[in-house]
């Protein structure tokens, strides 16, 4: 990712939490030298070692799973990102730009074959997502959640490396960035507002 250094974000707390944040990501690998992409929610956790992961899984439809273990394979973790007017700068001579954050995580991944472990990762997700679904779940029939296994691949990815951008107008003057903060604090968008929030985050105390 293509990353000037005072758009860089390299804190892998805050990274982290972004991922956990805006946890509906896309998976991006190769098939036969194509790249493909799915579009999937993520737990974001630390195993047992300290190790960074991504869980997850496909539908077992989705050929892209078939290839992934043999190959480095990318997460894009994004969300907020708003529209910046030229209007907003202090100088006629500017043009529209664009701010947002985002996460690439890379990593090998490790399908998860074995039946325990696959609802164990299921139930993580539930847990994360919707922890009041898992005692809906505790009471399907066994038949029925083994035949929803069998239609999915789970998966585990551990991550490598992590890089983060946070283009929130670093590289414009103190008063630009107020008046660019104002401005989208006061959008009727809520992506916008959110990037106000992360712009308020940054600023100088």
């Amino acid at each position: 990712m293509y990353t000037p250094s005072y758009f860089a974000q390299t804190d892998t707390a805050t990274l982290v939490a972004f991922m956990q944040r805006f946890s509906f990501a896309t998976i991006v690998s190769q098939i036969d030298g194509r790249p493909v992409a799915s579009h999937l929610p993520f737990v974001v956790e630390h195993s047992g070692d300290g190790q960074l992961v991504l869980l997850a899984h496909f539908a077992k439809a989705n050929p892209q799973w078939q290839t992934l273990a043999e190959q480095p394979v990318l997460v894009i973790f994004t969300a907020p990102h708003a529209y910046i007017s030229p209007s907003l700068y202090e100088k006629e001579l500017n043009v529209p730009t664009w701010n947002y954050v985002a996460v690439h995580a890379y990593g090998q991944v490790t399908l998860v074959t074995d039946e325990a472990q696959a609802f164990e990762l299921l139930e993580k997700q539930m847990q994360t997502f919707e922890k009041e679904y898992l005692i809906q779940w505790s009471g399907l029939p066994q038949e029925y959640k083994n035949a929803m296994l069998k239609g999915i691949v789970a998966f585990r990815m551990e991550i490598t490396q992590l890089e983060g951008k946070e283009k929130l107008s670093q590289n414009k003057k103190a008063g630009e960035q107020e008046k660019i903060r104002t401005h989208l604090a006061e959008s009727p968008d809520g992506a916008a507002r959110q990037i106000a929030e992360r712009m308020q985050q940054k600023a100088p105390s």
